[in-house]
């Protein structure tokens, strides 16, 4: 069920419900603002939707998934809704994404590094890695 904050942006949002579209636009999303394609490797995608104005994205899948991305030996669990405020190169004000016990608060790519891709959490520590590490499919 969306949260209010999905339903407060809903209006004039573009949205796609089925698993199939859903993980293909994803995938689209991410390519248009410059991020890695495999940054939400999820299932049983229910609902995307994208709000042009405001930048508003949410995800909405049947169960929360875990996922381990190998090249950084490091497990991500997606709540069952999650949401971030985009532009290009960036999202913000991520929720329901955590790596291990931190929760992901942004994802940026560098304007003159394309390839490193910096991940922050809610404490303020942040890293940097190879967008290698969160390509479609690892």
């Amino acid at each position: 069920m969306a949260s209010q904050l999905v339903e407060s942006h809903r209006a004039g949002a573009e949205v796609h419900k089925g698993n199939d579209i859903c993980k293909k636009k994803t995938v689209e999303l991410l390519e248009e603002l410059g991020l890695p394609k495999g940054l939400f490797p999820m299932d049983d995608i229910e609902e995307v939707g994208h709000n042009c104005e405001s930048g508003f994205v949410w995800i909405l899948q049947k169960k929360e998934k875990e996922h381990t991305f190998n090249k950084l030996n490091q497990t991500v669990s997606y709540d069952t809704e999650v949401t971030a405020f985009v532009e290009k190169g960036k999202m913000k004000k991520v929720t329901g994404v955590k790596i291990e016990d931190l929760s992901l608060v942004e994802v940026y790519v560098d304007e003159s590094s394309a390839d490193k891709v910096t991940i922050k959490t809610d404490t303020g520590l942040s890293d940097t890695h190879d967008a290698a590490v969160f390509a479609l499919g690892e």
